[in-house]
């Protein structure tokens, strides 16, 4: 069983990367990007090195890259988040970056409708902190505060492969329409994967991405199961409410979909996210047992069962296998909170 970790780098699988293109997140503006576009600074691809690739400006490097500087002062760029939310930790990667690394780096953040403006107001959430050449730097983010920007600074110039900013999805629920159907589970809602029995070949936080897979290894997948059971996974859904409707796609799954699926639920009202491992076991039947099939997204309304409010589920997979998206839509409810 893998249990996601509360330690200092365990913000990097309990929570999700709210940079990541996929929720909308762009690099706006850098003060230089002349031998690395500043794009390429939050690709959700994991960095990669080409010896023998160079273009016009020279040594192609997969990042974000300033030219040297040869005066006072030092660079940034600014990241807009796709959605604004509450950052627990970062990771700067200087991965393949050997020569051309800062030797420092700092985060600041701002809350601000629209685009930062020079009359922005920034805080400093991460002091600067020493970087070493082609390596993670995780660091983590003691703020309760919501952020709608960042910005990255690197002392004085330099290469950054990576930068992923770990956190959660602050949605303004008052806004929402009580009676309104939404999936209260996908992560631009703030539903994030909490636990899994195996995590192999993806989180569960991936099955509540934007969209559907673009392939296999863009979902939850687990190892081949040589014991008895099944597996499963844990979600908190962005609010509370009453589902009505699931979703559960297998796309790219055509050798290795699970068999079966049911979902349990519960309306959790105290312990902590390792006890719910446990509780997990004993909450009420949302969707029973259900056959799955390959490559194909089913959908379930009759099957599902009203049993109130709830704010976690748990999807089990039987025996194991992979899953692209689970979506669960509902009414969120008030009184779960």
């Amino acid at each position: 069983m893998t249990l996601l970790s509360t330690d200092t780098a365990g913000f990097a699988v309990k929570f999700i990367d709210l940079a990541s293109p996929r929720l909308g997140s762009e690099v706006i503006f850098a003060t230089d990007d002349f031998f690395a576009d500043k794009s390429r600074l939050i690709d959700p691809a994991e960095p990669v090195f080409i010896a023998d690739k160079y273009d016009d400006n020279g040594k192609w490097m997969d990042g974000w890259e300033s030219r040297r500087k040869r005066g006072e002062g030092f660079d940034h760029c600014i990241i807009r988040l796709g959605l604004s939310g509450i950052i627990h930790g970062v990771n700067i990667d200087t991965s393949h970056f050997t020569g051309n690394f800062p030797p420092a780096a700092s985060l600041e953040a701002c809350l601000v409708e629209g685009e930062p403006t020079a009359a922005t107001k920034w805080t400093e959430i991460l002091p600067a902190v020493s970087l070493k050449g082609n390596s993670p730097h995780l660091h983590a983010i003691a703020d309760s505060k919501t952020w709608s920007h960042l910005r990255l600074n690197i002392y004085p110039d330099g290469g950054v492969a990576r930068l992923r900013v770990y956190g959660e999805v602050q949605c303004n629920w008052e806004k929402h329409d009580p009676n309104e159907l939404i999936d209260l589970a996908a992560l631009v809602n703030g539903g994030r994967g909490i636990a899994a029995s195996d995590q192999h070949y993806g989180t569960p936080s991936q099955i509540l991405a934007p969209g559907r897979g673009v392939n296999m290894g863009d979902g939850w997948e687990t190892r081949r199961r040589r014991e008895p059971g099944n597996d499963w996974a844990l979600i908190a859904l962005g609010y509370p409410g009453v589902i009505s409707k699931i979703e559960v796609d297998t796309a790219h799954f055509k050798g290795n979909y699970p068999d079966r699926c049911s979902i349990q639920a519960a309306l959790v009202t105290g312990g902590t996210e390792d006890s719910l491992v446990t509780q997990s076991m004993f909450w009420k039947t949302l969707l029973p047992e259900q056959k799955l099939t390959m490559d194909a997204i089913h959908k379930f309304e009759r099957e599902v069962a009203d049993i109130g409010p709830v704010s976690h589920a748990r999807l089990n997979i039987i025996p194991d296998g992979g899953v692209s998206r689970l979506r669960l839509y509902g009414k969120i409810s008030r009184l779960g909170k």
